[in-house]
C-alpha cells in the first residue's frame, strides 16, 4: 500500500466530511428561523437527498467507463468540488437577504419570505454539485489499493475524514459564534485548495477498457441481482448500511434542535457536544481498520453495532451535558468499528473494472437512509417529542445487526449482474 498516496487521497474525504457536519448541524438552525415543525425541516432536509439516490450512483458507475486524459475518476473531482465550495460558501447569504428585503411570496397559503426561497435554492444545488463527485472519490481508494489492505486503507482516509469532522464542529462551532457565515467561507477555501493538491499529486492507474454500454447499465442490473437467491449477502449487508445511516443521520439531522429545545443549550453548543463524536471516531479511524483485517470485518462490525446500541439506550435516559459528552465519545469509538468496516466489505462482492457501480450501491442505500432517517426522526418528535430520539436510534441499529448477523461469507457468492463467482474470489 502507498501510505502518501493514500494519506493524500485522503484530503478527498476531508473535504467531504468537512462540509456534510456543518450543513446537517447548522442548516437545520437555520430553517428553524422560518419553520417551527421538526418533521418538515427534517423532510427539507432530505430533498437534496432524493436527487443524490440517482445522482451519486450513476456517477459512481458512470466513472467505470470514463476514459480521459487526467484519468476516469479525476474529471468528476475537478467539477464537483469547485462547484460544492462555491454553493457551500453562499448558504448564510440567506440572512443578508432576509435583513435587506422585505419580500414575501404565498405558495399554497403560506407565506414565504426571499431569503427561505433563497436558502432552499442554494442548499438544493450544494448538494447537487456534491453528488459529482462524492462516489468517484470513494472509488479511488479501492482503485489505488490492493485487496487484502483496503480496510487499512479506509481507515486512514477516514481518519483524514474524522479529522475534517472534527475541525468543521469544533473550529466551525466556534467560528459560528463569531459570525454565521465564517465557517461556511473557510470551509470553501480549503476544498479549493485540496482538489489542487489531489490534481497534483494522486495519478490513477491505467484500467482496461471497458464495454461503456454496458457500464451504463450496470446500476439497475446490480440492484435487480441484489434480489436473486445467491446474492444473499450483498443485500443484507446494503440494507445493514441503510439501517445503521438511518440511525445516524437521523440523530445528526436532529440533534441541534435536540440540545436547544430539549437541553436548552446555545445554538452553538450541539455542535461542540458533536465533535466529542467526532474526535472519537477520529483516534480510532486506523485501529478500526486493524482490527478489521485482524479479525475479520463482519465481526468488527458486529462489535460495533452493539457497542452503539448500549450507547443509545443509556443516552435516551442521559440529560446532564457531561454525561452526555462522554458517552457520545464512547458512540464515536464504536462508530468507527461499523464505518471504517463496511464499504471495503461491499466493494469485495465485485470485479476491480466495477468497482463504481458497487460504490453507487452503497451511496444509493446511504443516500436513502439520508432521506428516510432525518424525516422519521423529525416526525417520531412531533408525535411523542425529544424524550426518545436515542431509542429511536437504538431500534435502527437492532436492525443492522440483524442482517449483518445473517451474513456468513460476506466476500463470497455468485455475482452474476456483475461478473462470475470465480472473479469475485481471485480478485
Amino acid at each position: 500500500m502507498n501510505y502518501k498516496k493514500t494519506f493524500v487521497l485522503g484530503l478527498g474525504f476531508f473535504v467531504i466530511s468537512l462540509t456534510w457536519p456543518l450543513y446537517n448541524t447548522f442548516v437545520p438552525i437555520f430553517l428553524n428561523k422560518y419553520i417551527t415543525s421538526a418533521t418538515l425541516i427534517g423532510f427539507i432536509m432530505t430533498l437534496d437527498n432524493i436527487a443524490a439516490i440517482t445522482l451519486q450512483p450513476y456517477f459512481g458507475a458512470k466513472s467505470d467507463s470514463t476514459r480521459t486524459k487526467y484519468g476516469r475518476r479525476m474529471p468528476y473531482l475537478l467539477i464537483g468540488i469547485p462547484l460544492s465550495a462555491v454553493f457551500f460558501s453562499m448558504i448564510p447569504f440567506h440572512l443578508v437577504i432576509e435583513e435587506i428585503s422585505d419580500l414575501s411570496y404565498t405558495i399554497f397559503n403560506w407565506e414565504v419570505t426571499l431569503g427561505f426561497i433563497f436558502l432552499i435554492f442554494i442548499v438544493t444545488c450544494f448538494n447537487l454539485s456534491m453528488s459529482i463527485y462524492r462516489a468517484p472519490t470513494v472509488a479511488l481508494m479501492p482503485d489505488i489499493t490492493p485487496l487484502k489492505e483496503r480496510s487499512k486503507a479506509n481507515g486512514i482516509i477516514n481518519f483524514m475524514g474524522g479529522f475534517g469532522a472534527v475541525f468543521a464542529l469544533f473550529a466551525g462551532g466556534k467560528m459560528f459564534a463569531v459570525k454565521a457565515g465564517l465557517p461556511f467561507t473557510v470551509s470553501a477555501i480549503l476544498m479549493l485548495f485540496v482538489i489542487f493538491v489531489l490534481y497534483k499529486t494522486v495519478k490513477e492507474p491505467e484500467k482496461l477498457k471497458t464495454d461503456e454500454k454496458e457500464e451504463k447499465q450496470s446500476i439497475s442490473k446490480a440492484l435487480v441481482g441484489l434480489f436473486k437467491r445467491e446474492n444473499r449477502s450483498a443485500l443484507l449487508i446494503l440494507l445493514a448500511i441503510f439501517f445503521w445511516f438511518v440511525g445516524y443521520q437521523g440523530i445528526e439531522a436532529t440533534f441541534s434542535l435536540y440540545g436547544v429545545n430539549f437541553l436548552g443549550l446555545a445554538e452553538h453548543q450541539p455542535a461542540l457536544l458533536l465533535a466529542g463524536f467526532s474526535a472519537a471516531f477520529l483516534l480510532m479511524a486506523i485501529p478500526s481498520g486493524l482490527i478489521g483485517t485482524k479479525i475479520g470485518k463482519r465481526n468488527t462490525i458486529l462489535i460495533g453495532i452493539i457497542g452503539l446500541m448500549s450507547v443509545f439506550l443509556i443516552l435516551n435516559y442521559v440529560e446532564t451535558i457531561l454525561l452526555l459528552r462522554i458517552f457520545l465519545i464512547v458512540g464515536g469509538i464504536f462508530w468507527a468499528f461499523v464505518n471504517i468496516n463496511s464499504y471495503p466489505m461491499v466493494v469485495e462482492l465485485t470485479t476491480e473494472e466495477k468497482i463504481g457501480t458497487y460504490t453507487g450501491l452503497y451511496y444509493f442505500f446511504s443516500s436513502l437512509a439520508a432521506i428516510t432517517g432525518p424525516v422519521i426522526f423529525g416526525l417520531i418528535i412531533d408525535i411523542v417529542g425529544y424524550k426518545h430520539l436515542f431509542f429511536t436510534a437504538f431500534s435502527a441499529f437492532f436492525l443492522a445487526f440483524l442482517c449483518i448477523y445473517l451474513v456468513k461469507n460476506p466476500s463470497l457468492g455468485s455475482t452474476s449482474d456483475i461478473g462470475s463467482t470465480d472473479e469475485v474470489a481471485t480478485i
